[in-house]
């Protein structure tokens, strides 16, 4: 059974798609955590945005490359799909942000609120990364 779920293609690039995400996340968490640490006024609004967005920005980046040759292994136009990947990663980036302004009081501005704001990036990602911009090869 665990040997027939293995073989689906779905499942395949979902698990591929788990480990480039963890290894943009760690960009992501690399750039974040050297950009606060650069900047003392890393506890206001305005400055998180912006280094939260460098690091969401780097690691997506990342992902695009690495989804592209390993995970779909596409063949496709690389200028449209690199242009449909940074639209779902701003989509994601908005969604992450959003849960920021809704979830700050409670997460303040740190490690908290990065994670929970890159777990509702991942989703969005995935999802419209899957079914818009690698969808010819579904």
């Amino acid at each position: 059974m665990i040997a027939s779920v293995t073989q689906r293609r779905g499942v395949r690039q979902f698990a591929k798609f788990a480990v480039v995400g963890l290894s943009g996340t760690l960009v992501n968490l690399i750039i974040f955590t050297l950009l606060q640490r650069v900047d003392p006024r890393h506890a206001q609004w305005l400055h998180y945005d912006l280094i939260y967005t460098a690091g969401f920005m780097a690691g997506g980046v990342s992902n695009y490359y690495l989804n592209r040759i390993w995970t779909f292994r596409s063949t496709g136009h690389a200028v449209r799909e690199g242009a449909q990947f940074l639209t779902v990663s701003l989509i994601a980036l908005i969604v992450a942000l959003g849960l920021g302004v809704l979830l700050h009081g409670y997460l303040g501005y740190g490690h908290k609120m990065w994670l929970v704001a890159t777990v509702g990036g991942v989703v969005v990602n995935f999802f419209l990364n899957k079914y818009w911009t690698f969808k010819h090869l579904n």
